[in-house]
């Protein structure tokens, strides 16, 4: 054998030997498939007004596992404008300021059909409010006209609009208003979110494209019910089901905390630490269903007056994110910030 030869042999060996290295890195790559022990979970919070400041803190402690912020909310006045709490105004800076620390985290303006009257009471989830402000074009821009002045002058990177308890009549003016909200909003390069209750008719809606959809994934059981989970894997299932019929890739958000009912008919929400403290005061450890993952235990007031409670910790939150994720949805929406445990802070900064 001549030098040449060996010469070649040896160039030949030696590409063999790259292109099985090349293999190997390629395989252990590109086509790897992903570890189920490693989530892969987009995840967005709500923090609410009346609970700013636990919310702000906790917020600052899992900012790692945060793409956006949905500060919650704004509300309208009794001639239908725009109304910002003084707890909001104040903690609005500080949540911005707080978001522009981590490059990954967007803070949004939620805003709600909620009026505030003149008296300080309250109308929630107003459908009448929704009729008034979709009923027209002109009544549709004059809206529009007052959020972008709110997404701008409060530096947000767009909004969320969460109207609930929608009459089926407006719905056709309700998506009239989406398109157009979105269309004002893209050239600011502005985002919109939408909420979607669990029984809003999404299989009869032609949804715009472009926004991105949150259905609610909570609020099987509540203050409108006797004792129950929040959500369950059931519930959760049905809903990715006709979750199909979303345009784009829609959230699917869950309630951290619970309810308590006593048996004198009076219902209260309660957050995860709360839940954990009346814990305290059962015979029993709270128990798991195996149905929702969900806490649940009973107990005696100081007024000799029973309770049964149902909450969520961080188990429930991780069963419920993996039942989405079997479901084929990894963007995850989380109500809210504010009275979780140190479990659950920790369990949401794995994502």
């Amino acid at each position: 054998m001549n030098l040449t030869s060996k010469h070649a042999i040896a160039i030949a060996v030696f590409m063999i030997a790259l292109l099985a290295v090349l293999i190997f890195v390629m395989k252990s790559t590109g086509s790897k498939k992903p570890d189920p022990n490693q989530p892969h979970v987009e995840l967005s919070a709500w923090l609410a007004d009346w609970q700013w400041g636990d919310g702000l803190d906790e917020f600052r402690q899992i900012t790692e596992g945060l793409t956006s912020l949905q500060a919650f909310a704004v509300y309208f006045d009794d001639k239908d404008n725009l109304h910002l709490t003084e707890e909001l105004r104040e903690a609005l800076p500080q949540i911005v300021e707080a978001s522009k620390q981590s490059s990954l985290v967007y803070v949004d303006l939620t805003i709600v059909n909620d009026v505030i009257l003149g008296d300080g009471t309250s109308v929630q989830k107003d459908p009448a409010l929704v009729t008034r402000l979709m009923a027209t074009e002109q009544s549709r821009k004059k809206h529009i006209d007052n959020i972008l002045a709110a997404v701008t002058k409060y530096d947000v990177r767009g909004v969320e609009v969460d109207y609930e308890n929608i009459r089926s009549e407006d719905w056709d003016h309700v998506l009239a208003f989406y398109r157009e909200l979105y269309e004002r909003l893209r050239p600011l390069e502005k985002s919109l979110r939408i909420v979607l209750e669990p029984r809003a008719p999404i299989d009869k809606l032609k949804l715009p494209e472009g926004p991105v959809y949150v259905m609610m994934a909570y609020n099987l059981f509540g203050n409108h019910s006797g004792p129950g989970p929040k959500a369950d894997h059931a519930f959760i299932a049905d809903l990715a089901r006709r979750m199909d019929k979303l345009p784009g890739e829609p959230f699917i958000a869950f309630a951290a905390g619970g309810f308590d009912w006593a048996e004198s008919g009076k219902v209260a929400s309660v957050t995860e630490e709360q839940a954990a403290e009346l814990s305290q005061l059962s015979q029993e450890a709270p128990r798991r269903d195996a149905g929702s993952g969900s806490l649940y235990f009973h107990y005696t007031d100081d007024n000799n007056v029973k309770h049964t409670v149902w909450y969520a910790d961080h188990v429930t939150l991780a069963q419920w994110i993996d039942d989405a994720r079997q479901a084929g949805y990894e963007k995850i929406a989380l109500w809210k910030l504010g009275g979780l445990g140190q479990e659950t802070l920790k369990e949401l900064n794995r994502y």
